[in-house]
């Protein structure tokens, strides 16, 4: 794999081949991965993966037109060629009078703090052949669960490097490790499934393969024999294995690109009361270890942690270039972007902040309530805010988590439901967006 400064020298030069075959400006990104994963099921290996890809994307401006084209050669000797063809697609494109690189004066220095995302450590099949299978085995221990979807392992490496043709080069590598186990419980006709999983950046941060499994066997297990709660107006808590999607919901509604289509429930609410007094909602992408940190954003703006909604209120888009000229606002920092693709706004580590309450002050709080712990679905309305999914989880009687709860829908309207959530005190910063328990005072719950 190449080095850092050779990835980022290496796009330099894509940029220059775009800017010698007519280009008005460019960007330019190299992307190689590397990746191993094993999986196992019922004691027995079922697959073995290994992967290695080399991506070479160049971003070009004709005037207000612009083009993208994608190489799968590390090639320098190839990059007039490429230039070329993405001019003649350029040539040919409607023009766009918001498109462009980001102000070079807003440009990150290509220079920032180690955020700890590689970890050299080379994780051989055998170990990951190891881990699996000690996961699975641990589900399968578990008493109830009958059945095994598998267990796996992985490793993986990265390198993405981004060059512009106003003066911006940076390259950063990155590495992750996986486990997961997934397994059934019950038998014939009462059948329930459930699942664990977690990656970090660093093999020493992943949690045991035994603690993977024991969860995923658990949560299996408890899913047995449930009941269907009475239909109409209940309370419900978010558990943190779903409560993150609620973030996913709110984030959709405040990108830069959709307050520009008018196409956002929140078109309005900026500077406005949208949660109840004390929430934040952080973006935090300078985390060190963090699977989503970026000291870059996709057009290399610097990214600084900023929080999105404070005291309950709604402060800032997340905007891209494009997004920010069309608003008429400054870009966030957000752009985010695959090696082959054109920017577009998106979070880095978001995060609920955690509220006063205990999960078990939280829980206690209701004399009944229903528990998600799986959505199913995607019913959300972005234009009007309207929610509606199905879920499982577990029902909740004065303040104990009891009999669980399978073929439900919730429903509402995400807009009230921030108004009233209240948010425990278990955050736990394990993903790329993370929550803690929530409480939605009032939903409307049916049962299949």
């Amino acid at each position: 794999m190449l080095s850092e400064p050779q990835a980022a020298d290496l796009a330099a030069a894509l940029v220059e081949a775009a800017r010698k075959a007519g280009a008005s400006s460019a960007d330019a990104m190299i992307g190689i991965s590397r990746s191993s994963g094993i999986s196992v099921r019922l004691g027995e290996l079922e697959d073995i993966d290994h992967s290695e890809s080399f991506e070479v994307s160049l971003r070009l401006f004709y005037g207000a037109r612009s083009a993208t084209v994608s190489s799968a050669s590390l090639d320098s000797a190839g990059f007039a060629e490429l230039a070329e063809r993405a001019i003649a697609m350029a040539r040919q494109a409607p023009e766009d009078p918001y498109a462009g690189l980001a102000d070079p004066a807003l440009l990150g220095s290509g220079v920032g703090d180690d955020l700890g995302l590689f970890d050299p450590t080379v994780a051989p099949l055998s170990d990951l052949e190891a881990r699996a299978r000690e996961a699975e085995q641990a589900a399968r221990a578990v008493a109830g669960v009958s059945n095994s979807n598998g267990a796996s392992a992985g490793s993986g490496q990265n390198l993405v490097a981004l060059a512009t043709s106003t003066g911006f080069a940076r390259a950063t590598r990155s590495s992750y490790f996986s486990c997961s186990a997934s397994v059934i419980a019950g038998d014939a006709g009462a059948l329930q499934r459930d699942y664990a999983s977690h990656s970090s950046r660093f093999l020493a941060d992943l949690d045991a393969a035994e603690e993977i499994g024991r969860k995923a066997g658990e949560r299996a297990a408890a899913r047995l024999n449930p009941v269907r709660p009475p239909s109409g107006a209940c309370p419900v808590f978010f558990d943190p294995r779903v409560s993150s999607s609620l973030l996913g919901h709110f984030v959709a509604a405040v990108t830069g690109s959709a307050i520009a289509r008018k196409t956002s429930f929140l078109q309005d609410a900026l500077g406005t009361r949208l949660f109840g007094p004390g929430i934040i909602i952080r973006d935090d992408p300078l985390r060190p270890r963090g699977l989503r940190s970026r000291a870059f954003d996709g057009e290399g703006l610097p990214c600084r942690p900023l929080d999105l909604v404070a005291d309950g209120v709604l402060t800032s888009w997340l905007a891209t270039s494009a997004d920010a000229r069309q608003l008429g606002i400054a870009p966030t920092g957000h752009a985010g972007r695959s090696v082959g693709g054109s920017p577009g706004a998106g979070p880095s580590n978001l995060m609920l902040l955690p509220g006063g309450r205990s999960r078990e002050e939280l829980l206690a709080s209701v004399p009944r309530a229903i528990l998600v712990t799986e959505l199913i679905g995607q019913g959300v309305n972005p234009v009007t805010g309207d929610y509606s999914r199905g879920a499982a989880g577990f029902l909740v009687e004065g303040g104990e988590i009891g009999a669980a709860v399978a073929e439900i829908t919730i429903a509402g309207n995400l807009r009230q439901m921030f108004a009233t959530l209240e948010p425990a005190s278990d955050l736990e910063l394990r993903r790329g967006i993370d929550a803690p328990t929530l409480l939605v005072p009032e939903l409307t719950v049916a049962s299949a």
